[in-house]
């Protein structure tokens, strides 16, 4: 009787011990279904070091850009640098224009993602065959009103009228197709990612180009959901959150962005048809890839980034945020501001010092200065 007893028991005991750990298995999985943030069953990931980003103009890019700087710079990662500012712009990007490229060296690059004309075959040249390539796109209205501030000097198609709203009127009256600059005023983001602007007209080289993009690029994100836009190359990239934390550069205040009336608007996307053609196509594709991740997970990522990102500013930034006036900043970290345009900098505050003085101060320089500075040190190193 003892016997069967202890058998009785311990079988009771297994039972219990399995019907425990089942319960367990269940709640982990029901918890991280309702998380889907907090508590992952998915395999851990590595980050991915082999970059290409296509910097477009007046995009947030120069945002991204300094997300990407720091990344690489804090890990001494290798970065495909201009001789000048610039990867060759605005002709189509050659490999040759990397300073230092060699094709007879087989040099490791990790990052390239200054300003240049999409050309994958050169690329290919140049980047590992496992690059993660991504690009940034903006709404053809907003970006177009920027435009027309931010290259009022060098477009000579600008200098003809007095407003934005006078080109939108008869934009054939004074532009000129084979004018200096003119991809600065028609289709610019189309022209970035390596198209004819002025080539609306061939329906088929249109589409075929637009195929050509979608299989070359792994993430395309949009400036006016840059939060989520960096939620989700957080998590193509496999970085952390605190990788993506940003202060936004070379953007003009909201008192300085006037909006377009619904006439004007209407009539520069007729005009710029590429760019509108552009952004719908990817505008699709980038939802699909949030609801993909999730609403509440991107939710509540982008809650967690935004709060990163106000800590920061309390810790980093005299007045917490940029200060409206460009001359209170020192010349050295003042951003370049085209004559008519007022772009926002940043200063630090005085208490600073150590690593998050360093950290604070890369967050808040200029691109050029950025980019000076990583010629510097990719110089110590040849030395």
């Amino acid at each position: 009787m003892s016997k069967l007893f202890r058998i009785q028991t311990r079988f009771f005991l297994l039972v219990f011990a399995v019907v425990i750990s089942l319960s367990f298995i269940a709640w982990v999985i029901n918890f991280s279904t309702i998380t889907r943030f907090m508590f992952s069953l998915d395999p851990a990931c590595q980050p991915r070091t082999h970059v290409v980003f296509l910097k477009t103009h007046k995009s947030a890019s120069s945002t991204v850009l300094n997300i990407l700087y720091r990344f690489g710079d804090s890990r001494n990662l290798t970065f495909a640098l201009p001789v000048a500012n610039h990867l060759g712009f605005p002709n189509l990007f050659q490999a040759r224009f990397v300073k230092g490229f060699d094709p007879n060296r087989n040099k490791e690059y990790n990052i390239i993602c200054n300003h240049m004309r999409f050309n994958l075959p050169e690329l290919h040249k140049l980047m590992p065959n496992d690059s993660f390539y991504f690009t940034i796109l903006r709404h053809p209205d907003t970006l177009y009103e920027s435009g027309f501030t931010y290259f009022r000097h060098e477009a000579p198609a600008y200098h003809r009228v007095s407003s934005l709203e006078e080109f939108a009127q008869n934009p054939e009256k004074f532009y000129s197709p084979n004018e200096g600059n003119s991809y600065l005023v028609r289709n610019v983001m189309w022209f970035d990612l390596g198209g004819d602007h002025n080539g609306a007209d061939d329906v088929e080289r249109v589409n075929r180009t637009l195929r050509e993009l979608d299989a070359a690029f792994d993430l395309v994100l949009l400036s006016e959901y840059f939060d989520h836009s960096l939620v989700l190359l957080k998590k193509a990239l496999c970085w952390s959150l605190e990788d993506m934390v940003y202060f936004q550069l070379n953007a003009r205040g909201k008192s300085d962005t006037p909006s377009l009336s619904p006439s004007t608007a209407s009539k520069l996307r007729q005009w710029n048809s590429l760019d509108w053609l552009l952004y719908r196509h990817f505008n699709v594709s980038f939802w699909l890839q949030v609801a993909s991740y999730g609403e509440a997970r991107m939710d509540r990522d982008v809650s967690r980034l935004r709060e990163m990102r106000r800590r920061l500013g309390s810790t980093c930034l005299l007045g917490n945020g940029p200060l409206k006036s460009n001359k209170a900043i020192p010349p050295e970290i003042r951003p370049y501001s085209p004559f008519g345009s007022n772009i926002l900098g940043y200063v630090l505050k005085p208490n600073l010092s150590g690593p998050t003085k360093e950290l604070c101060t890369r967050m808040i320089l200029p691109e050029n200065n950025y980019l000076h500075r990583l010629k510097e040190k990719d110089k110590k190193q040849q030395d």
